[in-house]
C-alpha cells in the first residue's frame, strides 16, 4: 500500500482542461509496493494471484476467476499490432484476434461490422467493426460490460495504447472468458467497440463511433429496454489506479460498483477526483439506459500527472495485472447490484 497527500490536477479525457484540485490522505494499492515520482519497473514481478490477499472477502468463483496475467497478456498482444488506429492493418489484426480468442475459448462472438462517416480528409467512410458475445442467465434484463479496443492518431511517434484500449480489451477478454467458465445468473453481454477515439479531434461528431452504432442497433431492433445497466471500462490499467468519480454516470450504477469494491477491499481504488467524462457510456445515458464508467485519468509519472495519455508512453511498462484484475473482480462481483436500480 502507499499512501500519499495529493493535490490533484486533472482533465476529463476528452472535454477539455478540468481543474480539480482537492487533497488526498488515502492509501492506494500499487502494483510493486510503495513508489515515489517515476514509475518504478520490476522486472520480474510475482504473479498477480500472489501479489494479492487471496480471496479475503469470500468472493463468488465467478470473480475469483479474474487473472490479471491473463488480461495483461491480452494487452501485449494488442500492443504488438500497434497502429491501431482506423484504417490501419493492427486495427483489422485487433478485431481478428478479439474474435478469434473468444472462439478459442469456445464462445460464439458476434460481429457486427459498420460504416462510419469521418471528418477525416483521408478517411471520410471507415469500415469499422463492434463484437459482442453473450451469456444467458436467468433474467430477462440483461448487463452490457464494454470497452474499446481502438488506437489513437498522434503527431509524434507510435501509439501503443497498453492502458487506452489495451487494459480494456485484455480485461473483456479475461471477464469473457469467467464468464463462460463460471455461467451467472445474470443474462450479461460485453461489447468490444471499434472508434472510441477520434480521428480529427473529439467532438460529438468525431468520437464514440462505435457505442453510438450499437445503441442505434439496439434502439431499431427495440431492445434497449432489455438493458438492466452498463459498466464501461478504459483505461484501467494504470500501477496506481484511481477510478474518476464521474458525474456523467448513472448515480447508482457507480454506486453499485464503489460499495462492492469497498465490501472486496478494494475501496481506494474509488479514491479519484470528480470530474465530467466523456466516453463509451455517453450514448447508453442518453436513451436512458443506466450506465457509469471505470476510468483512471492520473496516468502519469505521479498522481498529479496524466501525461502518458495519448502519447508513445502509453506502453506496457506502464501498466499491470494487479489494477486490471481487481477491476474484473469489482465489476463481476456487482453483477446482482447491477440488475435494478434500488
Amino acid at each position: 500500500m502507499e499512501c500519499q497527500t495529493s493535490t490533484i490536477f486533472k482533465w476529463t479525457k476528452h472535454t477539455g482542461w478540468l481543474l480539480l484540485f482537492m487533497l488526498l490522505g488515502s492509501c492506494n494499492t500499487t502494483c510493486s509496493g510503495a513508489m515515489s515520482g517515476d514509475l518504478k519497473i520490476q522486472s520480474n514481478e510475482p504473479s498477480v494471484k500472489d501479489a494479492l490477499p487471496s480471496n479475503p472477502n469470500g468472493l463468488t468463483p465467478l470473480a475469483a476467476c479474474i487473472d490479471g496475467n491473463r488480461a495483461m497478456g491480452h494487452a501485449k498482444k494488442l500492443v504488438s499490432f500497434a497502429p491501431r488506429h482506423a484504417g490501419t492493418d493492427g486495427l483489422k489484426k485487433t478485431r481478428e484476434y478479439i474474435a478469434s480468442t473468444l472462439l478459442e475459448l469456445g464462445m460464439h462472438p458476434v460481429r457486427h461490422p459498420f460504416t462510419a462517416y469521418t471528418p477525416h480528409p483521408d478517411m471520410k467512410t471507415v469500415d469499422m467493426e463492434n463484437i459482442s458475445v453473450s451469456f444467458v442467465g436467468k433474467t430477462d434484463k440483461r448487463v452490457l460490460l464494454t470497452g474499446h479496443f481502438d488506437g489513437k492518431i498522434i503527431d509524434d511517434g507510435t501509439f501503443y495504447g497498453a492502458n487506452d484500449g489495451g487494459s480494456s480489451t485484455g480485461l473483456l477478454l479475461e471477464m469473457a472468458r469467467c464468464l463462460h467458465v463460471h455461467p451467472p445468473e445474470q443474462s450479461v453481454t460485453v461489447v468490444f467497440f471499434d472508434g472510441e477515439e477520434a480521428l480529427v479531434k473529439w467532438t460529438d461528431s468525431d468520437s464514440l463511433y462505435g457505442s453510438k452504432n450499437y445503441v442505434s442497433q439496439l434502439m431499431e431492433r427495440g431492445e434497449h429496454k432489455q438493458i438492466a445497466s452498463l459498466v464501461n471500462v478504459d483505461m484501467i490499467g494504470d500501477k496506481r489506479l484511481r477510478y474518476v468519480h464521474d458525474t456523467n454516470s448513472t448515480p447508482w450504477v457507480f454506486n453499485a460498483l464503489r460499495e462492492t469494491a469497498v465490501e472486496l477491499g478494494h475501496g481506494d481504488y474509488f479514491s479519484g477526483p470528480r470530474g465530467a467524462i466523456g466516453d463509451d457510456h455517453i450514448p447508453f445515458l442518453q436513451v436512458d439506459i443506466p450506465a457509469a464508467v471505470l476510468i483512471d485519468l492520473s496516468f502519469g509519472p505521479g498522481y498529479e500527472s496524466n501525461a502518458y495519455w495519448h502519447t508513445e508512453n502509453d506502453d506496457m511498462s506502464r501498466i499491470c495485472g494487479a489494477s486490471m484484475e481487481a477491476t474484473g473482480e469489482i465489476v463481476l462481483s456487482a453483477l446482482p447490484r447491477l440488475m435494478a436500480a434500488p
